[in-house]
């Protein structure tokens, strides 16, 4: 859906209409519950955009292909966490509700109803998308519609390398119902025994260490761009006969199982965090269950049975026309069909860093005045350069990194690991506690602690989210300490594809802070007095606060007031009241949220001054960018925390600001280049919707404002 001048003038009815539910506006209730969107109902609509990228004509078939894929697995982790909560308080009767005040049994029922509704988009999107993939000469066949030689084919691939590796489990008195790990894709299987006519039930699970899609040999009118898969399970349903001989094959319906993975870390299990985190990865196979999944044709007693077995109500029940775990369909985005994809982007060096020639000069660089970096435009290649330089550099003593999501194959982590053997003071918080990568955490923890890397596993009761690198050089007779903070990851996959800000720089009162963080990182410190860094959770919520106060006084006195965020999530209640306040006292403010939002915007006398875009697009939008007017001589932050409760009571968060002129005017153009974003924005409605800017049927190039940076990086 667009937003024509027809459409302006049906909104403002319409959210005229909306606000007649509110409180006087003259005296607003800012505690009353419907000035607030639910966070997982707004984590919804997020999975909706992405489902819409999935629907959008205007993208590429295989990037559409990859939206479906994403949002498939989006709504895994969905299930796995945020409804695996809910259900959590609902067993243990908690009373407490958030700030838009429903209960955790009314969030599941409204869930539920969402899901189901956006279960039918999906299997429409995946029929619209398998057509078009064909078109394109990419087939995903069904067993029943390959040629009898393709069938010979995949059924030898069967033979040598399926076969072997499955593992029929029936269930019977002599034998308990099979343990189904989560997200494995199964067959429920009906045998009939001709020697007495009893039907039994078996299991088999797909086996995930084989490809989801199987390729099937072309034909010979196929070109080299022609690829034809069948889907795994489809082949192993067409060769069961061959694990149950003698048995009679009577029905046989695919089903999927997503268990709780929210699993509370508790102090007193262990002596040491990480030994609580590999007990709490192993304790996650064997979370209850939350969401079973089945084929649309899936008989009663098929449903009955799993339903009974698996402990779950049948309202978690979904049935699904398309394969399950669409995810698999990740795999298409390996195929050599440039043609079906994005046009290649290779990010560029950014000019400051372009004609070094070793990488020591790289400090000689950050010294002549602080380099902000774009990524993915900006190449991530300056970041692990300077890594690689401190760790040959004989003048460097001293590393200190964190570590949130690092990635397999790191070369960041390989740098601390190179510099430890050159010698250097490295020291690393690895933060294992990051959600589904605490195995991946907890593997280079140990690889760093044999090279003798200093490894600190951060807090028991706080995650470590700040993105921080310090330097420690000797240069002539003075100790210099170079920094490198940024929004996003050390992560050197995911800076290909997030949008993120990185700083370097070398001023004296930035590295002061950088060691005093990793002092109370390392060791024990109340420090809350930092010079530059706002830092959570001690003082990152109170002097927010007091920023946007001042964007409030200087409304008061008539003066031009104008605050711009562009962040993940905003949740917090206690700023969403704030922003709330601020709109009312005049202050104008932009808001790019591209995640959760629970402020709702527009409603008269309250937030008709908040504007709310979510931007959904190639690249996925991951920087934090904090814009405070102040009469014209602006402060901006950039970092690592959302507005969201857990990013500033439960995090070690880092925002820092940017104070060069120069820098300080890029970070304003491209908050000017989102803000005219017409090809990837939606704005939020105030009943907690969101629609296009754009139509389906304009150019999705119109304005977009990540095309945008791709030419201003190459063109720089």
């Amino acid at each position: 859906m667009a937003m024509t001048p027809a459409d302006d003038a049906l909104l403002e009815t319409t959210t005229s209409q909306e606000t007649t539910k509110f409180l006087n506006p003259e005296s607003y209730d800012l505690d009353n519950p419907d000035l607030f969107i639910n966070r997982e109902l707004s984590l919804l609509e997020f999975n909706s955009r992405v489902l819409e990228e999935a629907q959008d004509e205007r993208n590429p078939i295989l990037e559409r292909t990859k939206f479906l894929a994403i949002y498939s697995s989006n709504m895994d982790e969905f299930f796995m966490v945020r409804v695996a909560g809910l259900m959590q308080q609902v067993a243990a009767k908690v009373n407490d509700v958030p700030a838009d005040g429903l209960t955790p049994t009314e969030q599941i029922r409204d869930i539920r109803k969402k899901v189901r509704s956006n279960l039918k988009i999906m299997n429409h999107c995946y029929d619209d998308i398998k057509g078009k993939l064909a078109d394109a000469g990419v087939y995903l066949h069904a067993y029943d519609e390959l040629t009898d030689d393709q069938r010979e084919g995949v059924d030898e691939y069967f033979k040598n390398e399926i076969f072997p590796v499955l593992t029929p489990l029936a269930f019977d008195p002599g034998r308990p119902f099979p343990h189904i790990s989560s997200l494995s894709l199964n067959l429920a299987v009906f045998v009939r025994n001709p020697d007495n006519n009893l039907e039994h039930f078996a299991r088999i699970k797909v086996p995930n260490t084989l490809p989801r899609l199987v390729p099937v040999a072309r034909l010979n009118s196929d070109t080299q761009r022609t690829y034809r898969f069948i889907w795994l399970e489809d082949l192993i349903a067409h060769n069961l006969s061959g694990l149950f001989p003698g048995y009679e094959i009577r029905q046989n319906f695919n089903f999927r199982i997503t268990r709780n993975a929210d699993l509370e870390i508790e102090a007193n299990e262990a002596s040491d965090l990480l030994e609580v985190i590999e007990a709490t990865v192993r304790r996650r196979r064997f979370g209850f269950v939350v969401r079973l999944t089945v084929q649309k044709d899936t008989s009663d007693p098929v449903r009955e049975l799993l339903t009974q077995n698996l402990d779950i109500e049948l309202e978690d029940t979904f049935e699904s026309s398309s394969p399950l775990g669409l995810s698999g369909l990740m795999s298409l985005m390996a195929l050599d069909r440039p043609d079906l994809k994005y046009p290649p982007y290779v990010s560029v060096i950014h000019p400051r860093f372009r004609n070094i020639e070793s990488r020591q000069e790289i400090f000689d660089v950050i010294k002549q005045g602080d380099v902000l970096v774009h990524h993915p435009y900006d190449s991530f290649i300056p970041v692990i350069d300077f890594l690689r330089a401190a760790a040959k550099d004989p003048q460097v003593i001293a590393i200190k990194q964190t570590l949130y999501r690092a990635g397999k194959n790191s070369p960041v982590v390989d740098a601390l690991m190179e510099a430890r053997e050159n010698g250097k003071q490295v020291s690393a918080l690895v933060e294992l506690k990051a959600r589904f990568d605490e195995e991946s955490n907890i593997g280079w923890a140990k690889k760093l602690e044999r090279e003798g890397v200093h490894v600190i596993y951060g807090f028991m009761s706080l995650k470590t989210h700040s993105k921080i690198c310090l330097v420690v050089r000797r240069e002539a007779d003075n100790i210099r300490r170079y920094v490198h903070l940024s929004t996003g990851n050390y992560n050197a996959i995911t800076a290909n594809i997030y949008t993120d800000l990185g700083l370097f720089t070398c001023k004296p009162e930035f590295g002061a802070d950088a060691s005093d963080l990793f002092n109370a990182l390392t060791g024990y410190s109340k420090k809350t007095d930092y010079k530059k860094f706002l830092v959570a959770p001690t003082m990152l919520r109170p002097r927010f606060a007091e920023l946007i106060e001042r964007e409030i006084n200087w409304a008061k006195q008539g003066q031009e007031a104008k605050l711009i965020f562009k962040m993940n999530a905003l949740i917090d209640p206690a700023f969403i009241k704030k922003l709330y306040q601020a709109s009312q006292a005049g202050v104008q403010i932009e808001l790019h949220v591209r995640g959760v939002c629970g402020l709702r915007p527009g409603i008269p006398n309250l937030s008709d001054n908040i504007k709310v875009i979510s931007l959904v697009g190639r690249f996925l939008e991951h920087t934090r960018i904090y814009y405070f007017h102040n009469g014209g001589d602006p402060d901006i932050y950039l970092g690592s925390a959302d507005l969201m409760p857990r990013n500033l009571d439960r995090r070690i968060e880092t925002l820092f600001p940017i104070e060069d002129i120069d820098l300080k005017q890029q970070l304003i153009e491209i908050l000017t280049i989102v803000a005219a974003d017409e090809a990837n924005a939606r704005i939020l409605r105030s009943d907690g919707s969101y629609v296009r800017i754009t139509s389906p049927t304009e150019e999705k190039n119109k304005n977009n404002s990540q095309n945008i940076f791709m030419t201003r990086a190459k063109n720089r």
